[in-house]
């Protein structure tokens, strides 16, 4: 173990109240931490002083300091370390081999498996079938129009019930033979995209990649892609889309362009779309080509959702005191959306330097990079909010109808 002990910086802990004690909840979307791991508010206080920045020594003088004086000995801290390394809580030297070990394994399959079935929705085929359409039979009649893109949520099933079932609806209109899949990363550390040539598989079967679509991005996306796919592995925002696609479109009629996202910069003094289009400009161009593709019908899907407020999402006031100017963040970025206004777009994103943690971002400024001309319109916007954690998420279906081919 390192001398200078560091929590990973890719884990989420998530205040919740258990049995009426205040608890933090572990969340680790890599998979090495046993799911539903939870540490009282005083161990976690303990795991917020590892910052990589302090030896054992420094530790026991910060406990001291915090505790009246009392002295804590340092195998007892040597002994706390260990334990929380065997949970996958620190950045050590076991943490890093067992990733590169799963990170391995998962390169390897030709097919991602699903990673929500049973979780966040039915494994069971005729299940899963039934509330896709319960959710797809709750919308209004949709427009009759071809959609050449859809916003869609990618939040909990049944929580975006309504947005789920505008967008979706949409595909009563349309036949595409190849669907570009943007998701986001989440938990992306290297580039702006990840993308991977492994087929989609859920409770309804699996859903193909079009991987000479795939390779085609790779040499002009240059660096802005990530070293690998492993950020695929347990991401959700491509999975939840595959499951309407399926349910919608005839077997074996689609494949599928999986496109994650990551976190882009949002500080107007150093970087703005300028640069985004400048150092993504190989990627957005070969994207662009994809949608002109002769005799491929091909339909732009972003799976995204809006504001992250409250104090699950690193904000020091719950959602409900943030909620007013979170939504009408959110729907000053859905009018310039439906306008295909990207420059206001983005002058909106950084105009607050994202405060309300809109995880949609990226692949919305992608999405509005590679749209052919189009006009847009907004279909829906709802909020979830978690009781337990204090906060809230937004979300939103929209959808663009090509008004000209690119030339």
């Amino acid at each position: 173990m390192t001398t200078r002990p560091k929590v990973r910086i890719d884990i989420d802990f998530i205040p919740v109240i258990h049995e009426e004690k205040r608890m933090i909840l572990i969340r680790d979307d890599v998979g090495l931490v046993q799911e539903g791991l939870a540490l009282p508010q005083n161990l976690f206080e303990f795991v917020a002083m590892l910052d990589g920045r302090r030896d054992i020594r420094d530790i026991q003088m910060e406990l001291m300091r915090r505790n009246g004086g009392n002295l804590f000995d340092t195998d007892e801290i040597r002994g706390l370390l260990e334990k929380l390394d065997s949970w996958y809580l620190l950045d050590s030297r076991h943490f890093r081999e067992s990733l590169a070990r799963i990170t391995a394994e998962f390169s390897a399959l030709s097919v991602r498996p699903c990673a929500f079935s049973g979780r966040s929705y039915p494994g069971d085929k005729t299940e899963l079938r039934a509330l896709l359409e319960e959710i797809i039979s709750s919308a209004k009649a949709p427009p009759n129009a071809v959609p050449s893109a859809i916003v869609a949520p990618h939040i909990d099933l049944a929580a975006g019930k309504t947005s789920y079932a505008a967008a979706y609806s949409l595909l009563k209109n349309t036949r595409p033979a190849r669907v570009i899949v943007l998701g986001i990363g989440h938990r992306m550390t290297n580039g702006w995209f990840s993308l991977t040539l492994k087929d989609f598989e859920t409770p309804l079967g699996v859903a193909g990649c079009d991987r000479e679509a795939v390779l085609r991005l790779q040499k002009p996306a240059g660096d802005t892609i990530a070293d690998n796919d492993f950020v695929h592995k347990s991401e959700h925002s491509i999975e939840f889309q595959v499951l309407f696609l399926q349910h919608l479109l005839p077997p074996d009629s689609f494949s599928i362009v999986p496109i994650l996202c990551g976190a882009l910069p949002a500080d107007p003094e150093s970087f703005g779309r300028d640069a985004y289009v400048e150092k993504a400009g190989g990627l957005l161009g070969a994207l662009k080509t994809l949608t002109n593709d002769p005799g491929i019908p091909t339909l732009i899907l972003a799976g995204v959702d809006f504001s992250h407020i409250g104090l699950k999402f690193g904000h020091s006031t719950p959602a409900a005191s943030l909620e007013a100017s979170a939504s009408a963040h959110d729907r000053a970025l859905l009018d310039r959306l439906a306008e295909t206004d990207a420059a206001g777009f983005w002058q909106e994103i950084m105009r607050v330097k994202d405060r309300y943690n809109v995880c949609g971002f990226p692949a919305l400024a992608c999405l509005m990079e590679i749209l052919p001309p189009s006009s847009g319109a907004v279909l829906d916007y709802g909020i979830y909010r978690e009781k337990a954690t204090g906060s809230a998420v937004t979300f939103a279906a929209a959808a663009f109808r090509a008004t000209e081919r690119n030339p």
